[in-house]
């Protein structure tokens, strides 16, 4: 932390932005040097990066962390072989040092590759610049304006005699990223985001106990979000507690196969990892198999594999606004992009980043590399993987239950499991609805639908029009060796799947 706050107080670096001619002097430094040394291709990566974690327990403060993240990452390409050096320490002097390093890295791994590195091309960009759609930058709202905010939700919810103890969190995230390429791409970035979370616990008398979740997605917003602006964070607040005594009254599920109504707030999380995870490509060509697994979907499959319905579209989308993976341009200089991975309910394509890309025989990359800080190299992360509406109004969320005779409305993620391939899945929600004759009826408990993932989109009969689409999206989704993690959106709309398999949870659980 002593560099860090060298760093911060030192020349070119003031308040809450990097100085351009600091980020020029960096650049030049480290790019001339590499291209000396025969690099035929480097991209300087210089980055703050603030977090901040803030969580209340029953209205009182439990925890308040504000961290800080400064430096700058060089990654060069030399004789087929990649290297990356990093360092908190912003001088020119340092920057060349950088390069060198770099080289000596690139050295040291070739022996160990069976191929030559190649990155897919990516045209110049000259200088370019792009923030995301904020007013307010949450990390520089003061802390005690979000603590009672905070405790005012808190306060809220305990006043209702059901709920027993309150959990509230808010993380928030600002970012200054500023990409310089041998090629003469000049990327000035700012991006925010932020999760707020409300949790609220009932206790019955025996002992047990049920909680209610906020289902407020995450988001590329300012504090205005939590304000009401996307979302009225006052009507699902005032009908938490009604929930939630409903809920620990509620009657267990029958084990069975039903007709599933399934919201956006709890489908973004099965699109994340049955197909978001399945559909990166390093993962199908078995980059991922030591760590984070495999995927069933092998390329082999593109423009054969049915994976759903012909209902089912699903884009990869580095542009949506708001999306948590949303950028002007990724880690390596490539320009964001949206493109198909299924089409009509085939398998249309993958996110790439330019190594995968080349190696795949494919011309570009989507723009699909991140690092989660400047001292990380670049990896292929996940776009904002989204299922796509129903075309025109399309069906309403009424229109959908009313499809159902027999069947259970799925509502907010909890817990879930899939296999390393991707393939075999079970995931549990906040809210479980019996639907009868068309109809909402009472609450359910213990409530975790199974599959398979092609079997479960194959039974996907009908989406939702826009009027049901919603952004979801998760902070922390997980890669990498050593591990990063990665913010991602899940657009979707609601949707309506036949005879999927329902267990009881809490019975399958020995409880």
């Amino acid at each position: 932390m002593a560099q860090l706050r060298a760093a911060r107080t030192g020349p070119g670096v003031a308040g809450d932005t990097l100085a351009p001619d600091l980020v020029e002097a960096l650049a030049g430094a480290a790019l001339e040097e590499a291209t000396r040394l025969g690099c035929t291709s480097a991209e300087l990566r210089v980055e703050r990066i603030r977090s901040q974690h803030l969580a209340l327990r029953d209205a009182k403060v439990e925890t308040s962390a504000d961290h800080g993240e400064l430096g700058m990452g060089l990654r060069v390409l030399l004789d087929g072989a990649v290297g990356f050096a990093a360092t908190v320490e912003l001088d020119p002097s340092v920057a060349a040092g950088l390069a060198r390093q770099a080289v000596e890295a690139a050295a040291v791994t070739r022996p160990a590759l069976d191929r030559r590195v190649e990155l897919a091309d990516e045209p110049a960009h000259g200088e370019r610049s792009w923030r995301s759609s904020f007013r307010r930058d949450p990390v520089e709202v003061p802390l005690a304006e979000k603590v009672e905010l905070l405790g005012s939700w808190s306060r809220r919810l305990l006043e209702s005699p059901a709920v027993d103890h309150v959990q509230a969190t808010l993380l928030a995230v600002s970012e200054e990223k500023h990409l310089v390429s041998s090629a003469g791409t000049r990327t000035h970035q700012r991006r925010v985001r932020l999760q707020p979370v409300v949790e609220a616990v009932a206790i019955a008398g025996d002992g047990s106990f049920e909680t209610m979740r906020s289902c407020a997605p995450p988001a590329g917003r300012g504090f205005e979000y939590l304000q009401g602006e996307g979302w009225d964070f006052d009507a699902e607040l005032e009908a938490m507690p009604g929930w939630l005594e409903e809920k620990l009254a509620s009657p267990t599920v029958e084990p069975g196969a039903y007709d599933l109504v399934i919201d956006p707030t709890n489908l973004w999380l099965t699109i994340h990892e049955s197909i978001g995870h399945a559909l990166e490509l390093d993962r199908a060509l078995g980059y991922e198999a030591a760590y984070a697994g495999t995927s069933f979907a092998t390329p082999d499959g593109i423009g054969s594999l049915v994976y759903g319905s012909p209902v089912m579209n699903v884009t990869g989308d580095r542009t949506a606004e708001h999306g948590l993976a949303t950028i002007g341009f990724d880690d390596e200089g490539v320009e964001a992009q949206s493109f198909d991975l299924v089409r009509d309910g085939v398998l249309a394509g993958y996110q790439l980043d330019r190594r995968i890309a080349a190696e795949a025989g494919i011309a570009r990359s989507n723009g699909c590399a991140f690092a989660d800080s400047p001292l990380h190299i670049p990896i292929q992360r996940m776009a904002n993987v989204s299922l796509r509406p129903a075309p025109g109004a399309g069906p309403s969320l009424d229109e959908l239950i009313g499809a159902v005779e027999r069947g259970i409305y799925v509502v907010g993620d909890k817990s879930w499991s899939i296999d390393m391939q991707r393939y075999n899945f079970q995931f549990t929600g906040q809210r479980f609805f019996v639907i009868d004759h068309g109809r909402l009826a009472h609450q359910l408990r213990d409530v975790a639908y199974q599959g398979q993932t092609t079997a479960f989109w194959r039974s996907m009969e009908a989406v939702g029009g826009e009027s049901t689409y919603l952004l979801g999206g998760a902070f922390n989704c997980g890669k990498g060796q050593p591990g990063q993690v990665a913010p991602v959106s899940h657009g979707s709309p609601a949707a309506l799947f036949r005879q999927v398999a329902v267990l009881n949870a809490r019975a399958e659980s020995g409880r």
